[in-house]
């Protein structure tokens, strides 16, 4: 009897899981294989570390005219945050008490940080560190619940993605917007010169890093759980238009950065889930899987990657650490003074890989 009870309490506390997520049918392309130009390597495991007070989730880095790094970080349940600003010789102080989460980072040409806080939105902070909020919801009054990726302009129109305007970023709610597969949140610009908010892509799937091309011409998105980034055209007979930049990629991309050539580095969070790729078409077993306890989800492998792609959207080189030797993931990818600086959502520390 009490064998009974028991399995009826965890098929009920089953059931009650699985309502709570609505999935949608995905039909992922099967997974490239490493070999050629994303043929695996261990380079990355050649990396030197700088410490961010004992904190997680190096998620955007960015640097001053004098060499000053900052980054925002978050404590281990992403309830709170905050920028830190960390000198050439390693010295880390708190620029900003964020109260949360901060993702993109970006000065502007008037020396202000320009920063998507998890409470606040988008907004500018002073090299008196003044802050202040320049927009929270979108022209349609949806919040942004988890900015995320941002890039500026050279006319200083401020670009921008949202992940959701449904809920604040948890890991669980980070894994329910893996397995539905629904657009949330989208792309957004910011005009400084009217306050004016415009929503140029509506609903993502999972919205993640921006950049502007060299020449000003799109922008790159990356889409996380669609293992692609997409191009806005910003110019051009295809103002306005959005194209697939490349698709099928080997892991979940996350942050994308220029380089002085005009390609691209992509950072991932991770390679891809054979199993999570595997249940996507099937909408009974992605509820089912949400259900289970933690520990009995597909979990993401500690694997460090970051490609380096050409204008033209050709992979050019790869950079691992397969192990997560010294990277869990390379969720940022920075290059500066012929160093590449990585961090990722859940490392504890910055690298800094000599190119």
């Amino acid at each position: 009897m009490k064998n009974k009870s028991f399995t009826i309490v965890v098929l009920a506390a089953l059931i009650v899981g699985s309502c709570g997520l609505k999935p949608t049918r995905y039909y992922p392309e099967p997974a490239p294989s490493f070999e050629g130009s994303i043929a695996l390597n261990e380079e990355l495991v050649n990396s030197d570390t700088i410490g961010i007070s004992g904190l997680l989730g190096p998620e955007d880095i960015i640097f001053d005219k004098q060499g000053n790094l900052y980054t925002g970080v978050h404590n281990e349940d992403f309830t709170d945050g905050k920028i830190l600003k960390i000198d050439p010789e390693g010295n880390s102080e708190v620029f900003y008490e964020a109260g949360s989460w901060v993702a993109g980072l970006h000065f502007d040409q008037e020396d202000n940080l320009i920063a998507l806080s998890h409470r606040e939105g988008l907004i500018s902070i002073s090299p008196d560190k003044t802050v202040t909020v320049l927009a929270k919801t979108d022209e349609t009054g949806k919040p942004f619940l988890i900015p995320n990726g941002l890039d500026i302009a050279d006319n200083g129109m401020i670009y921008f993605s949202n992940t959701s305007e449904s809920e604040v970023y948890s890991v669980k709610y980070g894994r329910k917007i893996i397995m539905e597969m629904r657009p949330l949140g989208g792309l957004h610009q910011y005009n400084p010169k009217t306050n004016q908010i415009k929503t140029l892509i509506r609903g993502s799937y999972f919205a993640n890093g921006v950049v502007v091309s060299k020449d000003q011409k799109y922008l790159l998105m990356a889409e996380t759980t669609k293992y692609r980034v997409l191009k806005y055209w910003l110019t051009g007979e295809k103002a306005g238009e959005t194209e697939i930049f490349i698709d099928n990629l080997p892991g979940f991309p996350n942050g994308i950065s220029i380089r002085e050539n005009g390609s691209y580095w992509l950072g991932f969070s991770t390679k891809r889930n054979e199993a999570l790729d595997k249940i996507h078409p099937k909408v009974g077993m992605k509820k089912l899987v949400y259900s289970l306890p933690e520990f009995m989800q597909p979990k993401a492998d500690p694997f460090a990657m970051v490609l380096n792609i050409s204008e033209n959207g050709i992979i050019l080189s790869s950079l691992f650490d397969t192990k997560g030797t010294m990277l869990q993931e390379a969720g940022s990818v920075k290059e500066y003074n012929g160093y590449l600086y990585l961090g990722g959502d859940l490392n504890p520390y910055i690298t800094k890989y000599k190119l």
